[in-house]
């Protein structure tokens, strides 16, 4: 499992929060919802990496 770093879940936080009207005491619940988009984007990202296994031969 991908690992998104620091400053980049920082700055996803901060985008979900804004977009949603700034509102008070939902950090972790952004933080919480950054993570795990930039986790699913990073798999799917390696998914896309690696090579098929279904090739003919």
């Amino acid at each position: 499992m991908a690992n998104p770093n620091g400053e980049k879940i920082r700055a996803r936080t901060h985008q979900l929060w804004e977009e949603a009207g700034k509102p008070e005491g939902r950090d972790e619940e952004f933080r919480r919802r950054a993570e795990l988009e930039l986790r699913m984007e990073d798999e799917q990202l390696d998914k896309l990496k690696e090579p098929p296994n279904n090739l003919p031969g």
